[in-house]
């Protein structure tokens, strides 16, 4: 998997929010807003490609989580991501 091109995190207000550039990436019915956990995996992320136990090994060095419960939050955030179009 990959963040798709087009896409960048940003901090408005204190909130980790992504903005879509160019007009395909653009769908106004929808504000894509991060947790802090989220806004760290993202930033890990970003301009590689990576998969769910990829992502589940950062969690467990960034976090005090076992990994059989950072391998599950990282399908469900894989999940969430591909369901809105972030990552290809």
């Amino acid at each position: 998997m990959r963040i798709k091109k087009g896409f960048e995190l940003r901090n408005v207000c204190g909130e980790h929010v992504i903005v879509a550039h160019g007009l395909e990436n653009v769908d106004f019915s929808k504000i894509i807003s991060l947790n802090d956990t989220a806004a760290y995996l993202w930033n890990a992320l970003l301009e590689r490609d990576f998969t769910e136990e990829g992502m589940a090994d950062i969690l467990t060095e960034g976090y005090e989580v076992d990994a059989e419960t950072a391998l599950s939050d990282s399908r469900n955030m894989a999940a969430q991501w591909k369901e809105i179009g972030l990552i290809e």
